[in-house]
């Protein structure tokens, strides 16, 4: 499935109408500003075209998880004050996202102006797809735009349930992230390569599946590397190791052949911290008491060669525990191999994302996913529940 299929905001008239959007404004705060805008930032283009068509914009988020609480240190104030700045224009915020007041403020919201509603989570509803709630929150607009890629793997009210009452269509970021991954599904440039790291094999298993079944090459890193390793019988003495997913792990690699690249030698540490004793050794040669933390030369060198010939780039996961300076440097390196190569890349997935923004190499990455789970779960085969509630073309 391509985004072509879903009607996005070209294909509706929103000239002075009221336009309800869905935004992922879950940034992370501190002292209460807005840290990281990416995301933000991500969803300007959707809310200027709005503007500039003199739609009144009423914009709703979620943002933690506060369980249906009202958590001050979650409000949407200060994320309201970050991107009146972004706009240039005042963005006007109320203390909740349903209720009269509320109705009031989005009725009387003049054409061009932005007014951003209190985190939808505060209501239990919204995470259970409560059909009232969902209702509430589309009376407020006249059409309904899913901008947020983020959470589309989610039937939350907010993201899916909404859309059953009022005509539905994309924002611009949830074409573009459709379109890029789009093609990883069906139409992918040869050669193909996709690079997977993290901690857990057991969450990526489908995307591994899939992935398989379409890209030349999958590199594995970070800590599911050690699993995959294991399965073929190395001991890597204190490394994380998901014992539950050592069969599904032999029978990816029988099925997979060549096509499935394990780190050859590691950066290990003799304890879990920053400060840790730190050695290359070959994969084969961790000894007890030590830990992988990161992958070695050897196999950046590796990983690297393959990338340089790539066409198409696919990237979710850290190499190693990159929180840890000294154990960031396969990370980095994979990242600016990735930016050096002539491929389309696509990166997804915070932790991925951060590296590629702490290595100063965004300019450089065709396509950067807001959506990690989203991603996984697009390229993995499923349907989005998100993206599935909104109009055909």
């Amino acid at each position: 499935m391509t985004s072509f299929e879903k009607k996005t905001i070209r294909d509706v008239d929103i000239m002075r109408k009221r336009i309800l959007v869905r935004v992922d404004f879950n940034v992370p705060l501190k002292d209460g500003k807005v840290v990281d805008d990416t995301r933000i930032r991500a969803a300007l283009p959707t809310i200027q075209y709005l503007l500039k068509h003199d739609a009144a914009v009423i914009l709703c988020s979620h943002l933690g998880r506060p369980k249906g609480q009202v958590l001050p240190e979650l409000s949407l104030r200060p994320v309201a004050d970050r991107l009146s700045e972004l706009l240039e224009l005042p963005v006007s915020f109320i203390g909740d996202c349903v209720g009269p007041e509320v109705k009031e403020a989005a009725a009387s919201l003049e054409f061009s102006k932005v007014l951003l509603l209190e985190n939808t989570r505060f209501h239990p509803e919204e995470t259970k797809n409560d059909p009232g709630f969902a209702a509430e929150l589309a009376s407020l607009g006249d059409i309904y735009v899913n901008d947020a890629f983020g959470t589309a793997h989610r039937a939350h009210a907010s993201s899916e349930g909404v859309a059953h009452h009022v005509p539905a269509v994309a924002g611009f970021l949830m074409e573009r992230e459709l379109t890029f991954l789009g093609k990883v599904l069906s139409n992918p440039e040869h050669p193909f390569v996709a690079i997977l790291g993290g901690a857990k094999v057991s969450d990526k298993i489908g995307v591994v599946t899939s992935l398989l079944a379409r890209a030349d090459t999958l590199l594995i890193g970070g800590g599911m590397a050690n699993t995959f390793l294991k399965a073929k019988g190395l001991d890597l003495g204190e490394s994380l190791v998901e014992d539950e997913s050592l069969q599904v792990a032999s029978e990816i690699l029988e099925q997979a052949g060549d096509n499935l690249l394990l780190p050859i030698d590691a950066a290990i540490a003799d304890a879990f911290s920053e400060d840790a004793d730190r050695e290359i050794v070959p994969v084969d040669k961790v000894p007890d008491g030590w830990r992988i933390l990161d992958i070695g030369p050897e196999t950046v060198q590796k990983f690297s060669s393959v990338l340089s010939d790539a066409r198409l780039v696919v990237w979710n996961g850290p190499m190693g525990v990159f929180e840890f300076d000294s154990f960031a440097r396969g990370t980095y390196a994979v990242a600016q191999a990735i930016a050096d190569s002539d491929a389309v890349s696509i990166v997804g997935g915070g932790d991925s994302a951060a590296a590629i923004s702490k290595a100063g190499l965004t300019d450089r990455i065709t396509h950067v996913s807001t959506g990690g789970g989203a991603s996984l779960e697009f390229l993995e085969g499923k349907e989005l529940p998100g993206v599935a509630a909104l109009q055909d073309k």
